[in-house]
């Protein structure tokens, strides 16, 4: 599934991905600090569904550099969960991690879900943009994070 937002491409098409430039980015996250590349590409093999944004180059014999990314981990029937949204410094701005997030929203494959989850320290108004609101009852929601105790 493709569609277009000004000059760019969303895609989700995973051999598209440029997992090197991604780990880069995430590597340097508040989220994943020092995460290796194979743990990246391990994460994206394991989620229902993979989006990267390209730049359109319209030369002959141009690449179109992956400008954004993002995952979702879904059993594709009741639940999904955002995770990895990253849109590179110099294209921020542009409404790409909503175009994203929407993009991932509308899929065929993730319809009829009774719940999309999210975290962000930071991003709240491109989620709520889209529909996203803080959880009802946050004390009903754990955690396990193994090695922490």
């Amino acid at each position: 599934m493709k569609t277009q937002l000004g000059n760019y491409e969303i895609d989700s098409d995973r051999s598209r991905i440029d997992f090197s430039r991604v780990h880069s980015w995430l590597t340097t996250s508040y989220w994943s600090p020092g995460i290796t590349q194979e743990k990246v590409q391990r994460a994206a093999e394991g989620s229902s569904l993979v989006i990267g944004v390209y730049e359109r180059n319209d030369g002959e014999n141009a690449t179109d550099p992956q400008v954004g990314y993002m995952r979702v981990i879904s059993d594709k029937a009741t639940f999904a969960w955002i995770c990895d949204v990253f849109v590179d410094e110099a294209h921020r701005g542009q409404k790409i991690a909503t175009a994203m997030v929407s993009f991932a929203l509308a899929h065929p494959e993730h319809q009829g879900l009774r719940r999309w989850v999210l975290a962000t320290l930071d991003a709240h108004p491109v989620y709520a943009g889209v529909g996203f609101t803080p959880l009802p009852e946050p004390a009903r929601w754990m955690i396990h994070l193994p090695g922490a105790r």
